[in-house]
This record gives structure tokens, sequence and C-alpha cells, in this order.
């Protein structure tokens, strides 16, 4: 009891003395308002870290559970136990997996998030998704590329056929059904439809874009564009249906700015080395640089040619023009002789 009335009387002469050097110190406002902006300043220090303590959840840290393979109801169930949440952003459909299964996530498996913390997946869907499939005939291929693709498909083939009007679709077919601006068919989405398009005998070359550097997706885009066949894709060793939009064309069986046939197929090889690609892209400048070169000589020589053909018909023209000139002349000089 003693020990406490003790306590109890420093405590009172200790908050005495500082309310009485409080009140000594503001009769100096230089120095009471320094030890005002220090005290602010620790203030704001303390509620800082106290803010940013809680923000970012310190000491809060979770293991990535790995969901691959995992169902996606059950991955959902693990997910909250470890106080992280599921995002589902894309589907496949992959044949050899379970629809709904975990085919790719991110962040991967083993690493280390803050609670709360969002994981995007990619699941297997139970049935591709089937779409409907436009009605392009009567537009030009570009135009009706673009259709195409905005639904999903893309081209099975090009099957041209002589046309007054180059690159003119004339009719649409899914196998061997045609397709009518009445058709209400629907087929699996990634399918290709079958074009007619047309060509004029005269007209029926194309110059071979650069597919190296562009994915699957692009390089077939590309090459539909300018009037080619996608032949055989090629896939390194590793490629599989998960890591395939990762993938780069590093080699095309016709080289970027050469000339072939409308409807020509062009082979593809892709791969997910990046140097590989870099290297085969410069390489392929170049060549496309040096072909380039090469068809301008061509062009400028036969420009040449037609001038010089232009000028010996133009002597030759005014040489006969001449050449009538005198014989009218002579023809005239005889008969006023005979007469």
């Amino acid at each position: 009891m003693e020990n406490r009335v003790k306590r109890e009387v420093r405590r009172k002469s200790k908050a005495s003395g500082i309310k009485k050097w409080w009140s000594r110190l503001k009769t100096a406002p230089v120095a009471y308002h320094a030890v005002l902006i220090c005290i602010s300043l620790v203030g704001v220090i303390l509620l800082s870290s106290i803010m940013m303590h809680i923000i970012t959840r310190h000491g809060t840290h979770r293991t990535v559970p790995d969901f691959m393979g995992v169902k996606i109801a059950e991955a959902q169930q693990i997910a909250k136990t470890s106080k992280l949440e599921i995002i589902i952003n894309d589907s496949l459909f992959v044949p050899a997996y379970e629809g709904g299964v975990v085919l790719d996530q991110l962040p991967k498996g083993g690493v280390e998030v803050k609670a709360g913390r969002k994981v995007y997946v990619t699941i297997n869907s139970f049935k591709e998704k089937m779409v409907k499939v436009p009605y392009v005939a009567g537009r030009s291929l570009r135009q009706a590329k673009n259709m195409l693709e905005v639904a999903g498909l893309g081209i099975e083939k090009l099957v041209y056929e002589e046309d007054i009007a180059t690159n003119y679709v004339l009719g649409e077919y899914v196998g061997a059904q045609q397709i009518t601006d009445k058709s209400n068919v629907e087929i699996e989405m990634g399918s290709g439809v079958i074009l007619k398009v047309g060509v004029q005998p005269e007209n029926n070359t194309t110059i071979v874009p650069k597919a190296i550097g562009q994915s699957l997706q692009a390089a077939k885009s590309r090459l539909w564009e300018h009037g080619l066949n996608i032949g055989k894709v090629n896939f390194d060793e590793g490629i599989n249906l998960l890591n395939q939009k990762n993938a780069r064309v590093y080699r095309q069986s016709l080289v970027h700015n050469s000339t072939t046939r409308l409807g020509t197929s062009v082979e593809l090889w892709l791969t997910l080395d990046a140097e590989v690609v870099e290297k085969s892209s410069a390489a392929s400048d170049k060549a496309a640089s040096e072909l380039e070169e090469a068809r301008l000589e061509a062009e400028e020589a036969k420009r040449d040619s037609l001038e010089q053909v232009q000028i010996e018909e133009q002597e030759l023209k005014s040489f006969q023009q001449s050449d009538n000139q005198t014989a009218n002349v002579v023809e005239t000089e005889e008969d006023e002789f005979f007469q």
C-alpha cells in the first residue's frame, strides 16, 4: 500500500514537472514551434509506418499452391484456405484433359505472395465453342478474312478460279456445303472455311510477306491476306497447346519478298527460342532487301527496254513518213512532166 502511494506521488510530481516545462516552453515561441514541428514529424512517420504495415499486409505472405491439373471448384477452395483469390481469365479446349481442369496459372505454384493476391488461371473447356459462319462471298479477300477472324474462324484453303476480278471471293464452303446469305451453319471456333477466289490469268502473282517473328495466328493472317495458303506447320520440341501462343515463326518455306503464284502453300516452323527467331528475322530482312534490289533493277531494265522499243518504233514511223513524202513528191513531178 505504501509503495502504491509513493508511485502515485512520483507520477503526479512527474506530470506536474512536464506541465511546468511545457508552460515555460510556451514563453519561448521559437523553441515552442520547433518542438511542435518535431512532434508532428514523428507523428506523421509513425502513422505512415502503421498504414504501410496494414496496406502491404507485412508478415502475411502466402505460398501459391500448384493448381495445375486440379478442377476449378477444388482450386477455388484451396485458394480460399490460403487467403488467395482465383480469377479465370482464359479457357482452352484440350481433348486430352478433363473439362474444368486448370491448365495454366499466374503466379506459378510455389511463388511467395501477399494474402489476398489474385491468381489468374486458364481452364480446360468442357467442349469447343461453336460459332456461326459469317457469309463473306461477294467481298474482297481482305474483307472476308477480317470477317472470319472476328468470328473466331480462319481459312482452311484458298482455291483460285479464273475471273475478271482478282482476289474477289466467288464462293464460300464448309466441306462440300456452300454457304449462302441464308445459311445458319455453326462450326467449332478456330476452324476454317474454303474460299473460292477469282484471279485474272495475267495478274496471278503475289509478293510473299514476312511471317518470321510472328505468332502462328498472325503469320496465317498475313499469308491469307496476300492470297497464300498455309502448308505444314512444324513445332519445335517443347511446344504444346498451352505455350503455343508464345511460339514464334523462325522459318518459312518461301522467302520473304519473293514472288510466287496466288494460292501457293507456305510451310512454317515455330520455336520458343527468342534468340533463334531474332537471328532468322535479321537473315530474312537481308534476303528480302536483296530481292527488292534485284526486282527494282529488273523493272528498270524492263522500263529501259520498253523506252528503247518506243524510240525505235518512233524512228521507224518517222522514216516511213519521210519515205512516203518522198514518194509523193516523185509522183507529183512525174505527173507534171507527162502533162
